[in-house]
């Protein structure tokens, strides 16, 4: 990075690292918001993130943030364009996921201080993300180039730079991930799938977010 983490993104990166499991809701029909809620609250999910692309998002941010009063950070994802980054913190949005490394966006959150997760997958990337002021780097599809393994590799010239796994992160190989070095991991459809999310399976969401959360422990 080029400077020291300003108190309020180190301080986010210390809350991650610690509950480690990061949520992704996508294209989450409103009927479905509060049973999210539900099986956030009850299984202790720390942060969840809403994708921008998603219908009515920024509405959905504020709803979360309602309904989890505190318990649950609530981020946005898919953030490409520093319009949707300020849309998203009005709504109440406290950190910002990118695809990967947007330059006006990754300008707008260190101007606000608002934490950033850009996608990254080559070295180059993950350097140019951290280098930018990313707060946590999000190693992005992890399972498409070799899964832990590749985290392994990385952490020999990037021992300093936080990594998030996303992309086929599930229960079954969790913590050969934080074994091999990622700080923390996300996840979303393997959860949140559209038929939990239709039917408001609270118990089927809550079930296999305790899953991965006896993993990582």
């Amino acid at each position: 990075m080029t400077s020291d983490p300003s108190p309020v993104v180190a301080e986010f990166v210390r809350r991650l690292r610690a509950t480690r499991l990061l949520g992704i809701l996508r294209g989450c029909p409103d009927g479905g918001l509060d049973a999210v809620a539900e099986a956030a609250a009850a299984s202790g999910l720390r942060f969840l993130e809403v994708a921008m692309n998603s219908p009515g998002a920024a509405a959905q941010i504020r709803h979360l943030r309602s309904a989890l009063d505190g318990n649950c950070e609530i981020g946005a994802g898919t953030v490409l364009s520093a319009d949707q980054a300020s849309e998203a913190v009005r709504a109440g949005a406290t950190f910002l996921v990118s695809p990967c490394l947007v330059p006006e966006v990754q300008r707008w959150a260190t101007e606000n201080d608002i934490p950033t997760l850009p996608g990254a997958l080559s070295p180059t990337e993950i350097w140019n993300a951290s280098h930018a002021g990313a707060a946590v780097v999000k190693l992005f599809p992890a399972r498409s180039v070799g899964g832990p393994s590749y985290f392994r590799e990385l952490r020999g010239p990037f021992r300093e730079v936080p990594l998030l796994a996303c992309g086929g992160v599930s229960a079954a190989n969790a913590k050969e991930y934080l074994e091999a070095g990622a700080d923390a991991l996300a996840f979303g459809g393997s959860v949140f799938t559209p038929e939990r999310l239709a039917t408001k399976d609270v118990a089927g969401m809550r079930s296999g977010i305790v899953a991965l959360a006896e993993r990582v422990s």
